[in-house]
């Protein structure tokens, strides 16, 4: 007879399911709501919990530690503030398709739908930015809520989850009920239609590639790209997706986003068939949805995606492919082009990626275009680079040439605060890589709490604090739209050296071009990163244009 299992707590449960499925990490803010889940944890002297300082950051970290690893990631918050704090990077993983599981405290179940303290409906308040909500209302079913909870995430189009955590249900006596790891499920490639795709694209005289999304891994780049070499096909990136393939490969075309390559744009608007794979063709890649006639495209599109959901939605495309990039891009190793495909399009399209991306002088003694462009000198090309959201990315985006697959954190979503949690967690999750957080000053101070963090578990990056001491996108638009009409977007902001320094980081401030590779020479030497902050002139608010010429 089988020995009956030794009963326990619901929080310890919890805990060993979320062993079982492979997870020996965690992101969040501790809160008395989820108590009997940390008790449980501490039988796991393998896991950690990182211990954040605002739910915000904790859920950026948590999403860029799964873009980083390609496990999901995780995090723990409280009820009510906590659950509303970590909002942020639900709706970031959502919109970036990133695995991740979020538990949250929840009052206990005989006090629901009183408005008890902290009490929130998480169905509804996540309704829009989670794949699924689940709230465990039984000690018996924490098994089953665990495993269909990361098999929904990592599922089709990738995204989070969430598991409310009833706070008397943790309290419960039960036992385990032993499951084993989700599987990743991604659907697979229907060959017939396949074939039908690539005979219109092989035919093609003028064809293009779009890559994007967040279901990549590095097997799926390194096919694409080898296929797009060996078949002289430019490749063009998504937005906050260039690190899909080298952007010094022959075969990078730029990226489709904020103040694209003109002659990118050119090309993708002649082309005869468009190959476009796990980029839902978002706002953003599309320039506002200007890029292709909706609903009906002018050019042939073959649109490939994990979500089934996702397919039709804006673009009817020719041929509608539910399959991930992986499988997809396995296939293409034998798909050969046709003779009147002019092969010069490749390195004619790379030749123009680098003539957009060489460095442009801007007024002022700080030259950031140039400060960009030459990390690359002397940095490892897997170094990560971070940012959260403001014009300074425009510089990183456009001037610095990213690696491979996993060197860029950035959130497609346009979330200010990202940068700098996300270059935590990459210290965190790949300690012996150089990873370098650009941020706005704006940005920085959205998040910069953070930096204990970073001295709690010695996991410093370099930060790169781009101060013009105003929040600058929203000031373009200003300018651009009410010319001179100018309120809520000065900043005061605090001694970044000195600030820097009262986490036990070096600080630098750089006001010239010339004095940032000696400073950034002692931040790669040092064992404790570095925040260097780089004085812009207001005047230069985008690589083209200054701020006093917007709204002429």
């Amino acid at each position: 007879m089988q020995t009956p299992s030794k009963t326990i707590n619901g929080g310890q449960i919890l805990a060993n399911a979320l062993v079982r499925q492979g997870v020996n990490i965690a992101f969040g803010v501790p809160g008395e709501s989820f108590l009997p889940l940390l008790n449980g944890l501490v039988d796991h002297p393998n896991f950690r919990f990182i211990t954040c300082r605002q739910e915000g950051g904790a859920a950026y970290m948590a999403e860029a530690y799964a873009k980083l690893t390609g496990h999901a990631g995780v995090m723990m918050v409280t009820r009510g503030p906590g659950a509303s704090n970590a909002m942020i990077g639900m709706h970031t993983a959502y919109q970036d398709a990133t695995p991740m599981v979020l538990l949250v405290g929840q009052v206990g179940t005989d006090m629901v739908e009183r408005e008890a303290f902290q009490e929130i409906d998480y169905r509804r308040m996540y309704s829009e930015c989670a794949k699924w909500v689940g709230s465990i209302d039984r000690v018996d079913r924490i098994d089953e809520f665990v495993s269909h909870a990361f098999h929904v995430a990592q599922a089709g189009r990738k995204g989070p989850v969430v598991l409310a955590l009833p706070e008397d249900v943790l309290y419960m006596s039960g036992q385990d009920n032993p499951t084993k790891p989700a599987h990743i499920v991604q659907p697979g490639l229907d060959t017939k239609q396949f074939d039908a795709a690539m005979k219109v694209f092989t035919s093609a005289k003028k064809p293009m590639i779009i890559a994007g999304g967040g279901n990549w891994n590095s097997g799926a780049c390194d096919n694409l790209r080898n296929w797009a070499n060996q078949e002289n096909i430019p490749v063009a990136t998504s937005f906050r997706s260039q690190d899909l393939i080298d952007n010094l490969d022959p075969a990078f075309a730029g990226d489709l986003g904020i103040g694209a390559n003109p002659s990118l744009v050119k090309r993708i608007g002649e082309a005869d068939a468009l190959l476009v794979i796990g980029e839902r063709l978002g706002e953003m890649t599309t320039a506002g949805y200007t890029l292709l006639s909706i609903p009906q495209t002018q050019t042939q599109l073959i649109h490939v995606l994990p979500g089934a959901e996702d397919l039709g939605r804006v673009y009817r495309p020719d041929f509608a492919i539910n399959c991930s990039p992986e499988n997809f891009c396995a296939a293409l190793k034998n798909v050969k082009m046709g003779n009147q495909y002019d092969r010069a399009a490749m390195p004619a399209a790379h030749a123009e990626y680098l003539a957009f991306s060489s460095p442009v002088s801007t007024p002022g003694d700080l030259q950031l275009a140039q400060i960009m462009n030459s990390l690359p000198s002397s940095i490892p090309r897997d170094a990560i680079v971070t940012n959260g959201a403001g014009n300074f990315a425009t510089w990183v985006h456009r001037f610095y040439p990213y690696g491979s697959h996993k060197t860029q954190l950035a959130p497609a979503n346009g979330s200010m605060g990202y940068g700098l949690p996300a270059a935590i967690a990459a210290k965190i999750a790949s300690p012996e890589k150089v990873v370098i957080a650009v941020c706005g000053d704006g940005d920085f101070m959205m998040n910069c709490q953070e930096l204990a963090t970073a001295a709690r578990y010695d996991a410093f990056p370099i930060v790169l604090v781009v101060n013009n001491s105003m929040l600058g996108t929203i000031r373009m638009h200003q300018e651009r739209e009410f010319k001179s009409r100018v309120m809520a977007t000065d900043l005061t902001n605090p001694d970044f050296v000195k600030f820097a320094d009262s986490f036990g980081m070096p600080g630098f401030r750089v006001t010239k071009t010339e004095e940032f590779a000696p400073v950034f020479a002692k931040a790669l030497a040092s064992k404790k990163g570095a925040l260097i902050e780089l004085v812009l002139d207001q005047e230069v608010i985008s690589p083209s244009k200054l701020l006093s010429q917007l709204g002429k």
